[in-house]
């Protein structure tokens, strides 16, 4: 058993809870940060319709067609 885990055992229930929760967010933080930038090759996928409509109703337009 490594020093830590044994550390965490000594520790009461809910502070072992703890512990967990905080390994928990920084194996979440770690995966964000692994992410990388957001790809935006979908703009001006609408482009063609700017004239059809305004940006707001192109907003409202996308969402119809995603929900589906």
């Amino acid at each position: 058993m490594s020093k830590i885990a044994e550390m965490v055992q000594e520790l009461p229930p809910d502070l072992q809870q703890e512990v967990e929760d905080y390994v928990q967010f920084l194996l979440e933080k770690k995966v964000k940060k692994n992410k990388g930038r957001m790809k935006l090759d979908w703009r001006g996928a609408l482009r063609d319709m700017k004239d059809e409509y305004a940006s707001v109703e192109l907003q409202h337009k996308a969402l119809d067609w995603w929900s589906g």
